[in-house]
């Protein structure tokens, strides 16, 4: 998601709603028997490296953090918070500062805090008892600073429902996720190969502590997952048994209740599944409250499936006479085939557009490796390879993604993106080696040299580095619209400049013009604008309305 400043804003009233006598003390820590005090004893060698027993964190070379945690569900949560605990702090600093500064008014905070007081009021009845109580073991870690917000195990735990939330109130999940699926003769050896973006913004400094969680839990299979501070949710993740999960949003009616967050649906069809057939089954046993495509590979099955779930409907798609599955932000059963919301999204969004590019450039692949598909979700450019300005949505590479995954499942085999973006080197892992050793080096990263996949080049050019100019400029130009500032001639020419095969950018010029009153300048901006590649149809239609209202205006 591009812009999340309304699930920010929602969570944040979430996370209130305690203040309001939703929940009695019982509902401050999960309902489980056992309540260790103890506090893992951390050794920290540098800021680069802790260790708790046979547990440890580390940064390697790439900007990556690995985490490698075992144990029961509060052993789990304790040691994880025990080691991460900066990043949690971190992650938590950076996620209230930015509420902070969207959501100063004390009258709306309430407003919002009262709605989310019911809307939330049966969530943790849609959570196992053992995911609070590893959610318990890490908000033993969380910030006292925010305490005055709620407890917080409360405020860790409806933490893992803010990307739903968001999502249903808002259908901010419409800049959605791209990910692939191929085997047999797609790929280079004829096995299974997945590849995906997560298009996750919710800020640079959100995204700059990734980490690469191992887990090894008492109950199920050894897994890992890409997270960050405080999350035990999955978004992208592989198990021992080859099977991995990636979550794909959908559009989605607005609830009356918050019921099971996809993040911990995924995680528990990861831990709990070894096949196709028993991650649906687990997927058709909980009630979610948005609509979410689930990307399930399988090494057992030698092949790839999407579960549909939304709050209302269930569907399973498979690909037939054909050996490469594709996944955007709409579903392709056919329990969603006259579905109002869906038509909706594809021809409204640009959903359809990134599957048909996947489609294309898959087309043009000739067996498809693990470095290939990474270069597939770097891709920048449209249809034909029309330039579509940097940060389109439109594009597979949306130059905003948390992290890109890459997966061979029969091979225990997964490559994680570093930043910025997913342009930065894959890391290559080896589960059957991670967890197949009884010890592992706490000191050494777990990524394999060998099979690194190199940082895109483009990373180094005029090009990328005029898109961070654009980037902050963008947010100059947003304020001057917002405040009705003064920009410059200069600086108009140069923001458009950095990014001149946007939309975008004359949009918002045009927008500029026309609240100035400089009506015959906004046309022209207008009109340059509807010669690019526009994201959506309603933006589309929205700029034209523009040229229509100008054009009878000057006549």
């Amino acid at each position: 998601m591009r812009n999340v400043l309304y699930i920010l804003l929602l969570s944040f009233a979430a996370l209130q709603m305690t203040s309001c006598g939703t929940y009695n003390s019982v509902h401050q820590r999960p309902e489980t028997e056992i309540y260790d005090n103890t506090v893992p004893q951390v050794i920290k060698y540098n800021d680069s490296l802790f260790t708790c027993g046979n547990n440890f964190l580390l940064k390697n070379e790439q900007g990556l953090w690995e985490m490698y945690v075992e144990g029961d569900a509060l052993q789990r949560g304790l040691i994880s918070g025990a080691l991460s605990h900066d990043l949690i702090l971190y992650q938590e600093d950076v996620f209230m500062g930015r509420i902070k500064e969207i959501v100063p008014s004390k009258f709306k905070q309430s407003i919002l805090r009262q709605f989310l007081k019911w809307y939330n009021r049966k969530l943790y009845l849609h959570v196992s008892n053992e995911y609070k109580t590893e959610i318990y073991g890490v908000s033993r870690y969380a910030s006292e600073e925010y305490d005055y917000v709620a407890p917080p195990y409360l405020r860790s735990l409806y933490l893992h429902a803010a990307h739903d939330i968001g999502h249903a109130l808002n259908d901010l999940s419409m800049v959605g996720c791209t990910s692939f699926a191929a085997w047999d003769n797609k790929t280079s050896d004829g096995s299974l190969l997945i590849a995906r973006n997560l298009d996750f913004y919710a800020g640079d400094d959100f995204a700059k502590n990734k980490i690469v969680s191992f887990v090894k839990p008492n109950k199920g299979y050894p897994f890992m997952s890409v997270t960050w501070g405080g999350m035990i949710g999955v978004l992208s993740g592989m198990n021992t048994k080859g099977l991995t999960v990636t979550i794909n949003s959908g559009k989605s009616d607005i609830p009356f209740m918050a019921k099971t967050p996809i993040s911990l649906l995924a995680r528990e069809i990861l831990q709990y599944s070894q096949n196709i057939e028993e991650a649906i089954a687990i997927a058709k046993n909980r009630e979610v409250f948005v609509s979410e495509t689930i990307m399930v590979g399988s090494a057992q099955d030698h092949k790839a499936v999407l579960i549909e779930v939304s709050p209302l409907k269930f569907g399973v798609y498979e690909v037939e006479n054909t050996s490469e599955l594709i996944c955007s932000n709409h579903f392709q059963s056919d329990t969603y085939m006259d579905d109002d919301n869906n038509n909706y999204t594809i021809k409204n969004s640009h959903s359809q557009y990134r599957y048909d590019r996947i489609k294309e450039l898959l087309d043009d692949t000739d067996k498809v490796t693990p470095a290939k598909a990474a270069a597939i979700m770097r891709n920048r450019e449209g249809l034909n390879d029309l330039m579509l300005g940097y940060g389109n949505e439109k594009a597979i590479n949306q130059l905003l993604a948390h992290h890109s995954v890459v997966f061979k499942p029969e091979q225990r085999l997964a490559w994680v993106s570093s930043g910025p973006y997913q342009l930065g080197a894959y890391v290559a892992y080896d589960l059957d080696e991670i967890f197949g050793k009884e010890h592992l080096d706490r000191q050494t990263s777990m990524g394999i040299d060998s099979l690194l996949i190199p940082k895109d080049n483009f990373v180094n050019s005029t090009a990328y580095k005029n898109y961070e100019k654009f980037r902050v400029n963008d947010r100059v130009i947003d304020k001057a619209i917002k405040t009705d500032g003064v920009l410059s001639p200069d600086f108009i020419r140069t923001y458009q400049q950095e990014n001149p095969d946007y939309w975008v950018v004359y949009y918002k010029v045009g927008l500029y013009y026309y609240n100035k009153g400089y009506l015959a300048a906004a046309r022209a901006e207008f009109e340059k604008a509807l010669t690019k590649e526009i994201t959506t149809l309603p933006d589309r239609i929205q700029i034209e309305e523009y040229v229509k209202k100008l054009n009878r205006k000057l006549k």
